[in-house]
């Protein structure tokens, strides 16, 4: 039998699963159990979150969030509060509500940004703040990758430290100590910068 042939027979085996059995898989920490979840439930978390965020995009990554919730998560599971797929809903509507937020929040940044520079003077501005862009994305690749790595998510994504956590798989003080550190170094760089 080849490996292709067992994958197919397995799989069946994967699918008809009890809900209680794949709780119990995964609870145990049985990888093929959160395939099985993931094969099980992913359209609908998929569904629900493209619903409420009205983007494809988005509701593909809070689909990969909420499957990591549910791996991390998983010995936090109470079966006599309710069912797995009732547990992976209520992950998924946290994920959503974290999206929406964060959505809110680059809102209000790029409408408080649009608006002080509509008060500004553009034609003395606009060279001056192009220059500026350059010099801060110039230091940003400068720093070491995982420095780069969790300010790019906290700047450009708008993620918070318990978010950059989750989705690198880094220890919480691992990412704020790489956004400390990046930051300082940066700023430094930027000092100097202007001081030449």
């Amino acid at each position: 039998m080849s490996p292709q042939d067992s994958a197919v027979a397995s799989a069946p085996t994967a699918e008809a699963r009890t809900d209680e059995e794949l709780a119990r898989g995964l609870v145990a920490g049985d990888e093929d159990c959160l395939e099985a979840a993931y094969h099980r439930w992913s359209a609908l978390v998929h569904t629900l979150a493209w619903r409420s965020l009205g983007d494809a995009r988005e509701a593909e990554d809070v689909t990969q969030q909420v499957f990591l919730g549910v791996w991390r998560g998983r010995r936090g599971f109470c079966p006599e509060r309710g069912s797995i797929g009732g547990w992976i809903t209520g992950i998924t509507r946290r994920k959503i509500a974290d999206a929406l937020t964060a959505r809110t929040r680059r809102l209000a940044v790029i409408a408080s940004a649009g608006s002080s520079l509509a008060l500004a003077d553009p034609a003395a501005r606009q060279p001056d703040a192009a220059l500026d862009r350059v010099v801060v994305l110039h230091e940003l690749a400068k720093l070491p990758a995982p420095q780069q790595r969790v300010l790019r998510l906290a700047f450009y994504e708008d993620l918070t430290h318990t978010q950059i956590a989750e989705r690198t798989g880094w220890p919480l003080g691992t990412v704020k100590s790489h956004a400390r550190r990046g930051l300082r170094r940066l700023r430094g760089c930027l000092q100097q910068e202007a001081g030449d």
